[in-house]
């Protein structure tokens, strides 16, 4: 696992300590070394994170005559298989890396038909020393971030946005646009990031740069379409196919571990992998606990648990840091026991593998049609599902208008059209509210329609409005906010986090089963769960999805942290962005308990913690170090299977 900068500006005669202060800036993605390239107008910077030929797999690495060069941040699980392929149509390698295997690979079949036969995570770039050609690509489900600026002669790219301030002709500018959409879906939620002019190069797709001109072109993307098995054989294909994904998913010439929380996805990951390392995390407050279960589980498969407790003073003081680590702003509560955790992990092992994508792929997700606890109206709901479209979507609008009663909710969602009312896992503020918060100047944005519209004009033709909800979610909450916090937050402890669902052969498997399979007056994401209990206990494949559980409003209702975050409500930048009246009283009621507005607090906070990092403090990184505590009673003994 690495980090990768570069840039082409004819501007910059001496690009040496540009490219050093870029690499420096995403040191944690990479401590073990580093590497560089000039040529003409061009630099390119590499930081790695050794774990395939620790010895000999130092970046640029260049092909047989030297004309092209190739830096990469992620794996290929298959390289292995790709480069016999390749060794038989000539090809000369000089380490045994999966980096080379790409490079050689760009040169026998070119980007699109090496893209067709890799099996991985990856953001790499590929430069041609005799034409000056740039081309790179971003893996299959967006797990590895490569972003871009390209500006009045300056292209730059790289695996983080921070790098971009040492570029001297980066122009740093808040994107304004941003802001609002961001208190919606609680991420940044569009194309062009919270800076002006840097884009993400988006999931499946890869990018050429000839002549000063850039091109982006898609070569992936997930298609559901149900097939015909019965529901055993469904299950059976879903174990075998991530059972082959853990497995490849674990080769690596250092140790590898696995996060385990009390969740089915984890656990299942676990329970496959069977490594000698497990960690799971909780906070000091009675609210939320989720070791104890992990713990057990450990237990009953004959597994080493190591369990970190956070302090709400170590949680708070760490968030400024996991603000500059994210880039952008991200008010997932869950970043914060992420980092935790990898940090826990990062004293016994390099590798750890987590259950990130499960949910998108199978349906975990209440809003997919579980809101109610009710058995009979999940079973009412069902069969509605069933009537034709036309009476099922009039049904919904009537529901719309009914009085509120008590499963009106999930009957209405289980009628009406997905895009008629979902927008993803995060709705914090309505458009409404987010409108009336921002100041005039932050109110011009893209509307919340027109980004979800942006993912489900792909899928106008589904009839299965479920899909149409997993196809969103895959493009918008997995890709900008899932998957950016667990590479932010596994790499700011220098960790290389690895998420076996999301493997092609997982996806192929998952877009082809039925919804009635994933969602049922059972249960969410069934079939999922009883292709776990081949790996696990029932109590454990069958246990609620709790998620990261943080307990934000406990720390909002204490004086101190109360204080510290009126103070940043207060301050004189704050009231740039929004109503300070508004705000503030949205503070106080959730801090003397007359509303329940913690997340919203939550996120507004998030946003100007960040803005405070990148724009006041000029992106310099917060001099804190967050310690997380194993309790000396609770210290990790290895357990031998019987």
């Amino acid at each position: 696992m690495c980090g990768i900068v570069g840039f082409v500006d004819k501007n910059i005669a001496d690009k040496k300590p540009v490219i050093e202060a870029m690499m420096d800036t995403i040191k944690h993605r990479g401590p073990n070394s580093s590497g560089e390239l000039f040529e003409g107008d061009t630099a390119l910077g590499f930081r790695r994170l050794s774990i395939i030929d620790i010895n000999s797999g130092m970046q640029p690495i260049y092909n047989e005559d030297r004309s092209k060069a190739i830096i990469f941040n992620g794996e290929i699980y298959n390289y292995q298989d790709v480069r016999k392929d390749l060794k038989e149509a000539g090809h000369v390698f000089s380490t045994e890396t999966d980096t080379e295997v790409l490079l050689h690979g760009f040169e026998e079949w070119g980007i699109e038909g090496l893209l067709k036969r890799i099996r991985g995570m990856f953001a790499f770039v590929i430069y041609d020393l005799k034409t000056g050609d740039i081309t790179g690509a971003r893996d299959f489900f967006g797990i590895k971030p490569l972003y871009y600026y390209n500006r009045e002669g300056t292209f730059i790219f790289g695996s983080e946005i921070k790098s971009f301030l040492k570029e001297p002709n980066f122009k740093k500018e808040l994107n304004k646009a941003a802001l609002k959409p961001y208190l919606t879906f609680q991420y940044s939620a569009m194309n062009e990031t919270f800076f002006k002019n840097v884009f993400r190069i988006p999931e499946g797709h890869y990018f050429t740069f000839k002549n000063g001109k850039l091109s982006i072109k898609k070569y992936w993307d997930m298609e559901f379409k149900e097939n015909h098995l019965s529901f055993e054989e469904t299950v059976k294909r879903i174990d075998k196919s991530l059972r082959d994904s853990v497995k490849e998913h674990k080769i690596s010439d250092v140790p590898v571990g696995s996060l385990l929380s009390s969740g089915v996805d984890s656990s299942y990951v676990t329970a496959i992998l069977k490594p000698q390392h497990t960690y799971s995390i909780d906070f000091d407050t009675s609210t939320y606990e989720e070791g104890t279960a992990a713990k057990l589980l450990a237990d009953k498969l004959g597994l080493e648990n190591t369990r970190g407790i956070v302090t709400k003073e170590e949680a708070v003081k760490s968030l400024p840091l996991i603000q500059w680590y994210m880039d952008e702003p991200d008010a997932n509560p869950s970043c914060v026991p992420l980092y935790f955790l990898t940090k826990l992990a990062s004293r016994d092992v390099t590798v750890i593998l987590s259950g990130e994508g499960a949910d998108e792929l199978f349906a975990g997700y209440a809003n997919y049609g579980f809101h109610s606890h009710s058995k009979a109206i999940r079973v009412v709901a069902e069969d509605l599902k069933k009537l034709p479209k036309g009476i099922k979507y009039k049904l919904a609008h009537g529901l719309k208008k009914m009085p509120n009663f008590p499963g009106r909710l999930h009957l209405y969602e289980s009628t009406a059209k997905a895009e008629e009312f979902f927008i993803g896992e995060a709705r914090i503020f309505s458009e409404k509210e987010a409108a009336d918060l921002v100041k005039p100047e932050f109110e011009k944005s893209r509307s919340v329609r027109d980004i979800v519209m942006r993912s489900y004009n792909k899928v106008s033709g589904y009839d299965d409005e479920v899909k149409k909800m997993q196809y969103l979610d895959f493009h918008q909450f997995m890709t900008n906010d899932i998957l950016l916090k667990a590479d932010r937050m596994s790499m700011a402890n220098s960790m290389e986090l690895r998420v076996p669902f999301l493997d092609k052969e997982v996806a192929k498997v998952a877009s082809g089963v039925p919804t009635k399979y994933l969602l049922n007056s059972k249960d969410s994401k069934y079939a999922l769960r009883v292709a776990a209990e081949r790996a696990l206990p029932e109590e454990w494949a069958k246990r609620e999805k709790l998620g990261f559980p943080v307990p934000i409003r406990d720390w909002i209702r204490t004086k101190e942290v109360y204080e510290d975050f009126r103070k940043l409500f207060s301050s004189d930048f704050a009231a740039e962005f929004f109503d300070q009246d508004a705000i503030l009283k949205m503070l106080d009621g959730c801090y003397k308990g007359e509303n329940d507005d913690r997340r919203k607090v939550w996120t507004i906070y998030t946003f100007l913690i960040w803005y405070k990092v990148f724009f006041i403090d000029n992106g310099k990184k917060p001099d804190v170090d967050p310690q997380v505590v194993v309790p000396e009673d609770e210290k990790a003994t290895e357990i031998v299977a019987e």
